[in-house]
């Protein structure tokens, strides 16, 4: 069914539109005796909300805007707020259009969630999984560690201070010793905070990625700052450091760019001294010693250096050091619009100048078609399949930017039309689980696509008698999206359930523009479940990499106050957009709730003048 009553002109009777809306109520009762045996698998306390979102799930296969129009101009609800308690909202709307129409029988369904209920069970479902929430602001706020965290306890102490609920730990990242070094950090700092912070462990999943590329040479390139007219107005900046030492950057100083050299030579430099050398390109350079540190120099350049393995350094005394290893650059592939570059089984590193790579798991290439799209690079570079052959996909780049896109190893690929029969739980995720049940509260699964995924999962979380860590369904394809009601149903066979709305894949694979209508139809559907959501990527990103928010991310951070959770990304300023977070959902609190206003009194303005 697509639509009730779009038929006949002038404005609706209230008894022509308690009609069209009966329709619609018995078609509700008629797909909730249908779906019984599904109810029936949820966990007992989620009954009465999957029955409310089969319930979603039956108003929203209609299309209600003309009727919208009229029940606002009768004065009564336009059904456009009734995800939490839908069949209740819609027999109350039944009810005063018969009393308009001086009918005063009434027919209740008696199982339905009610208007009280709805907003509870939500609220209780949101405190099961993620904590209670702050008493300036029910939204709770994740935060993914960096790998500083495992090290560095006076980081996770600030994060809990400035409002983290639940910590985030990437399993794709770091190693089982550094994860536990970071829970403890987090349960130590809430210890010390007087207050829970739950952890989430994300598992991987199939994360679909470019094969290796050959490495290029081991150069770094030092580059002062320069003004309009040349001038240099911030030097370029090397730390020196003794190459048989190892040291943490934090006890070092904030240099990105390190230079090993011989720990004899560099003992004898004092503050002052400079050295002379023949860069990568045949220039002479000079350095000059700003700083002494243990085991380490910081040195200052006045002009583009390009320092390689092996270089020769030479201080004002004559004495000489050789450069020691240092990283190789990454190789890359240069892609133009236009250009075809294929993609294979094979994960030999591929020819920085070639125009082929490997493409992991492998097993993927073999469920391309041509004409299907193809993103690289979280949709930096954007191609379509034009001929597959065993064990090759030739793609041509249909977008990339003027001069040319980078492709690296290990970058992302997203294939939004292909159906990918992939298991969400790798060998990876699985042997991950038994650290998750030992240390976690939540278990994030990646690349959710299938029922057979939380099947599996719930299946693994048992066998380690885990069925109390919370799962959260990371909705990130198209795929993922398409089949979030069956997904949710099962899921919802355990008590403690969530959704994230992983915008970064997801946007790749559905579009930026139709992105803006998928998380808001993500946010309804859970709302309707009573399930908790996590808005999550990119939230205050420039703000956590730069110290400053753009415009933009403030209207962002205020449409995530209508999820359960806001997540942020690690960054050097993740501190300070904590706090920005934490000041703007608690000041939206008291103005908005999901998506409707909260009319209190305005200060702003006074009324107008006489």
């Amino acid at each position: 069914m697509t639509s009730v009553g779009t038929g006949g002109g002038g404005r609706r009777t209230p008894l022509e539109l308690a009609r069209q809306l009966e329709v619609l109520r018995d078609e509700m009762r008629r797909r909730f005796v249908e779906s019984s045996e599904v109810i029936e698998r949820v966990h007992h306390a989620h009954r009465p909300s999957a029955s409310n979102l089969i319930d979603y799930l039956t108003l929203r296969s209609f299309d209600l805007r003309e009727v919208q129009k009229s029940l606002a101009e009768w004065g009564l609800s336009s059904l456009g707020r009734s995800e939490e308690h839908v069949i209740t909202t819609l027999e109350r709307v039944i009810d005063n259009l018969h009393l308009m129409a001086g009918d005063e029988s009434r027919t209740w369904t008696e199982s339905a969630v009610g208007f009280y209920e709805g907003r509870t069970t939500l609220a209780t479902n949101a405190t099961r999984l993620l904590g209670l929430g702050r008493p300036s602001r029910p939204v709770r706020v994740m935060v993914t560690m960096p790998s500083d965290a495992a090290d560095d306890y006076s980081l996770v102490a600030r994060l809990v201070d400035g409002g983290m609920d639940v910590a985030r730990i990437n399993c794709a990242h770091d190693d089982p010793a550094r994860w536990e070094s970071m829970v403890k950090n987090v349960r130590a700092a809430a210890t010390s905070a007087g207050r829970p912070c739950r952890i989430m462990m994300d598992l991987p999943g199939p994360k679909l990625r470019t094969g290796p590329i050959a490495e290029g040479p081991r150069v770094v390139r030092l580059r002062p700052r320069r003004d309009e007219c040349g001038r240099v107005v911030e030097f370029a900046r090397a730390l020196l450091t003794d190459e048989g030492y190892v040291a943490s950057r934090e006890r070092e100083g904030s240099t990105e760019v390190r230079v090993p050299v011989a720990a004899s030579w560099l003992d004898a430099l004092g503050v002052g001294d400079s050295f002379d050398l023949v860069d990568a390109r045949g220039a002479r350079r000079e350095g000059v010693v700003e700083r002494v540190l243990a085991h380490a120099r910081v040195a200052r350049f006045a002009k583009t250096t390009y320092v390689a393995t092996g270089t020769t350094l030479v201080s004002a005394t004559r004495r000489r050091t050789n450069v020691g290893v240092l990283p190789a650059r990454p190789g890359s592939l240069r892609l133009f619009t236009g250009d075809v570059l294929t993609l294979t089984r094979e994960l030999a590193p591929a020819s920085p100048g070639a125009r082929r790579i490997g493409c992991t798991p492998p097993e993927v290439l073999d469920a391309v078609r041509v004409g299907e799209r193809v993103a690289f690079d979280d949709g930096r570079i954007d191609a379509v399949v034009v001929q597959c052959r065993d064990g090759e996909v030739d793609v041509r780049v249909t977008a990339a930017a003027q001069r040319g896109a980078r492709l690296r190893g290990e970058r992302g690929i997203n294939l939004p039309d292909t159906d990918l029969d992939l298991a969400a739980l790798s060998d990876e995720d699985v042997a991950a689980l038994r650290f998750v049940v030992a240390h976690a509260d939540l278990v994030g699964l990646s690349f959710v696509n299938r029922i057979d995924d939380i099947v599996a999962l719930r299946q693994h979380l048992r066998e380690l008698h885990g069925e109390d860590v919370g799962i959260v369904l990371k909705i990130e394809t198209v795929h993922g999206f398409e089949r979030l009601p069956d997904l949710l149903l099962t899921a919802m066979a355990s008590e403690r359930v969530g959704v994230m709305v992983a915008r970064g894949d997801l946007a790749v694979e559905c579009g930026f523009e139709r992105l803006a209508e998928v998380q808001e139809e993500i946010l309804w559907l859970c709302e309707a479940a009573h399930i908790p959501v996590i808005w999550a990527t990119q939230v205050l990103d420039q703000m956590a990499r730069t110290g400053r928010p753009s415009r933009a991310e403030i209207s962002d951070v205020v449409m995530a106050g209508r999820s359960e959770c806001v997540m942020l990304n690690k960054g050097p300023h993740v501190v300070e957009a904590l706090r920005t977070l934490d000041d703007i959902l608690g000041r939206m609190d008291s103005v908005q709730h999901k998506k409707t206003s909260l009319l209190r009194r305005l200060e702003s303005w006074s009324s107008p003048r006489k």
